[in-house]
């Protein structure tokens, strides 16, 4: 008789079971809140680092380009200088790019491109999201149909494209640029970057870089031959 009793008070009833269960619950609930919190944390960090350098590379792109740029007063044609900021911004210039330049391997030897700047709705943008998006073609060649369906994207999700030129008669920095037969001496680029709100990174990210172009325009007279072909080059 005693044994019995002493085994029905070691027994668990039906509420302390109950309760087990919800405590444990409410363990497991919190864990997996946490673990949602740190992935999420985490994702945010990894597209706000990924979004600060796709910035990065996108202003080297356009720093680097400046920097390699030619312009021939006897061949406009091929070496205008061209700038357009507003709702469809557009950078346009010839350069002689390096070896490393992007996309380089699909125009061989042909270093000596056209380089076209230019923010746009991207194939799966979504709402009002744009894309900075570099096109290039050789001077002598026309345009590839390959890379005018499928420009190399630089940025996403682009708030804003600004480029300003110095203007040497007014001495301060121009939206515009329309003396499309020589160019700036020093420009200045400016990229507003949104952050993906879906995953919670709404912030955006500036930059502003100031470029000092190392070339000048070759005047005509200096690039055409004189006197029968006994001048200089």
């Amino acid at each position: 008789m005693n044994f019995k009793n002493q085994s029905r008070c070691r027994a668990f009833t039906l509420i302390e079971i109950m309760m087990a269960i919800a405590i444990f619950g409410m363990i497991v609930a919190a864990i997996y809140s946490t673990w949602i919190l740190i992935l999420r944390a985490s994702r945010t960090g990894l597209e706000t680092a990924a979004q600060a350098q796709r910035e990065r590379i996108a202003v080297r792109t356009i720093e680097d380009s400046l920097t390699c740029i030619q312009s021939f007063q006897a061949s406009m044609q091929y070496y205008y200088f061209f700038v357009q900021n507003g709702d469809q911004p557009m950078l346009s210039f010839t350069a002689r790019v390096p070896d490393v330049f992007p996309r380089n391997g699909r125009f061989g030897n042909f270093n000596l491109r056209r380089l076209t700047f230019t923010v746009e709705p991207g194939p799966d943008a979504i709402g009002s999201e744009k894309d900075l998006v570099l096109r290039q073609n050789p001077i002598l060649m026309n345009g590839d149909e390959d890379e005018q369906h499928y420009p190399l994207v630089l940025a996403r999700n682009v708030k804003d494209f600004v480029v300003e030129c110095w203007d040497t008669n007014t001495m301060q920095w121009d939206d515009e640029w329309v003396n499309t037969n020589s160019i700036p001496p020093m420009v200045r680029v400016s990229l507003l970057l949104g952050g993906n709100a879906d995953s919670g990174s709404a912030a955006t990210l500036a930059i502003t870089r100031l470029v000092a172009l190392p070339s000048i325009t070759m005047p005509a007279v200096v690039q055409m031959p004189r006197g029968g072909g006994k001048g200089h080059p």
